[in-house]
């Protein structure tokens, strides 16, 4: 881990939301196929061939998008979209997520954990945050899952706007290969700590 990251890492709760945001928005990454992602940005909105009866999941981390799709690399991923979503729908989701996982201290047991999961709409996991080489941080980072209503409110209420940002994607990859660390960290979006209510996130473990 760089200087850089470290120094970074010194202040940042173990888990907490940390994405780009207004008053009124908050932006998600998601990667697609060039048939699925071309013409959500050209459209502002997913084609009708988006399913929204599959479970999507959204990322406020711009390294955690790519380290998943390989910075626009992965086969299916090409196709890196920023989703300026509203922070209320972004909201609703969290209240009404349930964690991915079991954990002993927030769930009364596994059953009742497991019934938790199967109704919520909306799915939390918690993953290592990466740095600008995409390797794990000591603190993590949101994933947020959206199946049944809170699918179709994402892509039919919530989103104010989609942006292609794969040439951005492939500019830092670009950067970080030649070495050139600083000039790829300040093309990064300025993802700041998103200010959460009281409450919203206790029930996700943060």
């Amino acid at each position: 881990m760089s200087q850089h990251d470290q120094k970074a890492t010194t202040t940042i709760a173990t888990r907490s939301i940390r994405a780009l945001h207004t008053d009124t928005t908050v932006t998600v990454y998601q990667a697609y196929s060039p048939a699925l992602g071309l013409p959500a940005a050209r459209d502002g909105h997913f084609p009708a061939a988006w399913k929204r009866d599959r479970m999507t999941w959204v990322k406020p981390s711009f390294l955690w998008m790519m380290y998943r799709c390989g910075w626009g690399a992965k086969d299916g991923q090409q196709t890196v979209l920023a989703v300026e979503i509203d922070r209320a729908g972004f909201e609703w989701a969290l209240r009404n997520a349930c964690l991915s996982h079991y954990e002993r201290d927030l769930h009364a047991d596994a059953q009742a954990w497991r019934q938790e999961l199967r109704s919520a709409p909306a799915r939390v996991q918690w993953d290592p945050e990466r740095d600008i080489r995409l390797r794990p941080l000591p603190y993590r980072s949101l994933q947020l899952g959206l199946t049944g209503e809170a699918t179709r409110r994402y892509a039919d209420e919530w989103i104010t706007s989609i942006t292609d940002v794969t040439p951005t994607a492939h500019t830092i990859h670009a950067l970080v290969r030649e070495g050139q660390l600083a000039a790829a960290r300040a093309l990064l979006p300025e993802e700041r700590e998103y200010p959460a209510t009281p409450g919203l996130l206790t029930h996700l473990g943060a």
